[in-house]
């Protein structure tokens, strides 16, 4: 509940520093317009960053692979005790 209350409280910020920039021509009408459109393509690399940031920082189990080891030799053990050719040619 509290990130929501962060993404809120951001996004009425975003949305009075617009309204405001809108009102006072300090930057001009025509670039103002275009700040929600900026806004989106930043969060959209900032997310992509993020993506590639934690692909990057993926962590690994090496306990979790040994037992995903030690189950696959009991699956192939359990599939020629019936009869199964599991050879791999």
């Amino acid at each position: 509940m509290k990130h929501i209350v962060k993404i809120m409280t951001l996004l009425v910020a975003i949305s009075a520093f617009w309204i405001g920039l809108l009102q006072t021509s300090i930057v001009p009408h025509s670039y103002t317009w275009l700040l929600p459109l900026y806004f989106i393509v930043s969060l959209g690399c900032y997310g992509l960053l993020m993506v590639g940031v934690g692909l990057m920082q993926f962590p690994t189990c090496p306990q979790e692979a040994v037992l995903l080891q030690q189950d696959i030799v009991e699956a192939k053990e359990f599939l020629q005790q019936r009869g199964v050719d599991i050879s791999s040619d």
